[in-house]
């Protein structure tokens, strides 16, 4: 792993940095291969609108540096980039220290990841979780704050219970997402993804699938999943940056059909992500 802060290598962080103190910060996640990041406009798009909506006013010109001495350093990168915006040293408190939030990134190369430049689904077993996520304050609906104790204690549950990835609700009783990943479900024959107006990730994979079935004109709703629809569940798989899609085989007991999946995993042709320098 290689970690630069602010364009600049580095292997330390300050003991008053705020997002070690208060998780105040956003990040992104996402795959190199061959050189290139995967949805790149997409994670940039989203590390702006929590730049603006947390007032980090951190300059992300400072990515395209620090990509650039990645390239210098290592030539053709393969892996996955952690982008991370920190608030920074401040003084004690909640108040707001008075200076442009740190941009990290960190690099995890992966020489395996050059082999093979296509994407594959997966087969999954999974189950919904007991544990129920809260509902967001309305500025932070949607980001991939650095606070992420609800996935750490949900990710717990799913470990315990040998599930990869597993359907997450919240305390108004809807579906929301997965521990890690958005999800898309099948119900009456119509593809559904949770609206996320209350809270969950607004994933670059969702986005770039919602974009894809808009652009082959496959309807796609948008809207709450109440949990007593989980019974009615045809079809359902999981989907982030770094995994388009994960097909559920078996929720819990229910026997899923996995065909609608695999069809759609090749009509949106996602065994190709587009890639950007």
């Amino acid at each position: 792993m290689q970690c630069y802060k602010n364009a600049k290598p580095t292997e330390q962080i300050h003991v008053l940095d705020r997002a070690f103190h208060y998780g105040d910060g956003c990040f992104s996640t996402a795959r190199f291969r061959q050189n290139q990041i995967e949805l790149f406009d997409r994670h940039l798009a989203r590390l702006q609108y929590a730049n603006r909506q947390l007032s980090l006013n951190a300059n992300l010109e400072l990515i395209t540096e620090t990509l650039t001495l990645l390239k210098q350093a290592h030539g053709e990168l393969n892996g996955t980039l952690k982008i991370v915006l920190s608030r920074g040293v401040g003084q004690r408190g909640y108040s707001l220290p008075d200076h442009p939030a740190d941009v990290w990134v960190f690099f995890y190369p992966q020489v395996q990841a050059a082999l093979d430049t296509a994407y594959h689904y997966d087969i999954i077993q999974s189950g919904i979780l007991a544990q129920a996520i809260g509902l967001s304050m309305p500025n932070l609906v949607g980001l991939k704050s650095l606070n992420r104790l609800e996935q750490v204690l949900l990710k717990q549950e799913a470990d315990q219970k040998g599930w990869t990835e597993a359907l997450v609700t919240d305390v108004q009783g809807s579906v929301v997402e997965g521990v890690s990943s958005n999800c898309f479900i099948r119900i009456n024959n119509t593809w559904i993804t949770p609206q996320l107006g209350y809270n969950g990730v607004h994933g670059v994979m969702r986005a770039e699938i919602l974009s894809r079935m808009q652009q082959q004109r496959l309807h796609c709703e948008q809207r709450d999943i109440h949990a007593s629809e989980i019974a009615q569940i045809q079809s359902l798989f999981f989907c982030n940056a770094l995994t388009p899609m994960k097909i559920v085989s078996h929720l819990g007991q229910q026997v899923l059909d996995v065909q609608p999946c695999v069809e759609l995993f090749k009509q949106l042709q996602l065994n190709q992500i587009h890639s950007y320098v």
